[in-house]
């Protein structure tokens, strides 16, 4: 169970999860803290640390006192704390995985499978920045016009300093270890601010690196509230990084921020266009897994199918089919379709909903909705005066928009403010780089739904889908400056064939 057996220290005596700085467990000087509402019973199911901004600015000074000397460590002894801290991870994954079905209703088994997945990734990240930052660059001064070889220039990758992490609620583990682990193989230590909703579950994983035996003040997880702490967090001038999964907060974080590099994902509007020629089962086996796992609450979710006209019909019978076989209920039971996260989530979606119903959209399924579950809809014959044609709905609603040429697809593909990632149908390859290349996406999938991952390759947005590029290797490298040193020689020197 969540806070019990090795995770018991995270739990003061009043049931409240304590919050991590310095190495040490501790409860907030504020007194207060703050639910974490279960989204299957709407009733508070853990409780966390209101952090004050005196705390955050002490958590910020240790990690930069811990930083100093962490940039000093040896790679390899880094790694070697990496592999230590995953296999502790996959040790103590299930209490991890209750934490997540409780907190944000993942589905049992996606909840485990998060979390080894995070312990693979942080295993993964360890090799990879050995290579990585084990490597420099050697240039000579004689290449460019008019020099001789005069100079030796040096180039290595050195951290940033503290880097600001803040998950989104759907991933916070995954999301929270793809910025831990990149941050500390390059030598930054890392102060995580994890989701309310997801909380406990990225306080567990925290406990998992401190069992590994990582330096004091190195890592840090402070909660509380985003009204109190989350400016004050994103604008303090110890802050050398920001690496940001989220919604349009990042927007206005990116404006906040000031002159540090930042990585950000803010979801997406992911398309997909299926071509007459495609395989219409692979269509729409991708589509309803696209669409609806985790009940459509991904940023990589497809969210508008556009479908030729000539194919649409059959799809869309297909998807019907597939869709009726989605099993409705709790996490706990491993359904496929569970409660989306917040009440305030599912009148969102409802509102997007009614908009369609009120402008004539096709119900392929009765709107049916229980608290904060609602049961997978199909929307057919959706037109772009609609909501649900460009917003993200972030749950299990899926629109179909019939259209009469590519070209027609790809405009609104590319007419979104978002530039996820989008994907294609088709047997022809040719066609299915052209479209890739028009779409206006960090990313396009071709013959399959959009996916993040596996977590080595990049992923990226484009407009407002987001600012730099994740993926392992370039978490690594966004996370490290270069430092160069320059030899001057008094004399050329060429090395003799």
């Amino acid at each position: 169970m969540a806070g019990t057996g090795v995770f018991a220290e995270l739990v003061d005596g009043d049931g409240v999860f304590k919050y991590y700085s310095g190495g040490d467990w501790k409860r907030s000087s504020s007194g207060k803290s703050v639910p974490i509402i279960n989204p299957t019973t709407r009733k508070t199911q853990f409780k966390v640390q209101a952090c004050t901004q005196e705390e955050v600015n002490k958590v910020i000074d240790a990690s930069k006192t811990a930083q100093k000397s962490w940039a000093r460590t040896p790679l390899w002894k880094r790694a070697e704390l990496l592999h230590k801290a995953a296999a502790i991870l996959k040790e103590h994954k299930n209490p991890i995985a209750e934490s997540l079905v409780k907190e944000i209703a993942k589905p049992a088994k996606d909840a485990v499978s998060e979390v080894v997945r995070s312990g693979d990734l942080v295993s993964y990240c360890a090799e990879e920045g050995v290579r990585i930052l084990g490597e420099g660059k050697f240039l000579v001064s004689d290449s460019f016009p008019g020099n001789e070889r005069t100079k030796y220039c040096l180039t290595s990758k050195i951290p940033l300093g503290v880097i600001l992490a803040i998950p989104p609620f759907n991933y916070p583990v995954n999301l929270a270890v793809s910025k831990i682990a990149p941050a500390l193989i390059a030598g930054n230590s890392l102060v995580l601010k994890p989701p309310t909703q997801g909380a406990v579950a990225a306080l567990h994983m925290v406990h998992c690196f401190h069992l590994a035996g990582f330096p004091k003040g190195l890592i840090s997880c402070v909660t509380g509230k985003g009204s109190e702490i989350g400016d004050f967090l994103t604008m303090h001038p110890g802050i050398n990084c920001i690496s940001f999964t989220g919604g349009d907060t990042g927007i206005a974080i990116s404006k906040k921020a000031g002159m540090i590099p930042l990585q950000m994902e803010l979801g997406g509007k992911d398309a997909c266009i299926i071509l007459e020629d495609a395989d219409l089962d692979l269509a729409a086996t991708n589509i309803v897994k696209g669409g609806f796992s985790y009940s459509g609450q991904r940023c990589t979710a497809v969210k508008v199918a556009l479908v030729m006209q000539s194919v649409a019909d059959a799809l869309v019978e297909k998807i019907k089919a597939k869709v009726a076989n989605l099993t409705v209920g709790t996490p706990e039971d491993d359904c496929d379709i569970t409660p989306v996260v917040t009440e305030s989530s599912a009148n969102f979606i409802e509102g997007l909903v009614m908009d369609a119903k009120q402008k004539g959209a096709t119900f392929c399924q009765e709107y049916k909705r229980e608290g904060n579950l609602i049961w997978p809809l199909l929307l057919d014959n959706v037109r772009p005066d609609m909501r649900i044609a460009w917003e993200e709905p972030f749950g299990p609603v899926l629109p179909v928009i019939r259209i009469t040429s590519v070209e027609e697809g790809i405009h609104h593909c590319n007419a979104s403010n978002f530039g996820l990632q989008g994907c294609v149908f088709t047997r022809d390859i040719n066609k299915a780089i052209l479209i890739s290349d028009a779409m206006e996406t960090g990313t396009v999938q071709i013959n399959s739904a959009p996916a993040r991952g596996p977590d080595h390759f990049p992923f990226q947005g484009l407009k407002d889908s987001g600012i730099g590029s994740q993926g392992i290797t370039n978490s690594i490298n966004m996370m490290t400056k270069i430092k160069t040193t320059v030899i001057n020689l008094p004399t050329p020197s060429y090395s003799m064939g």
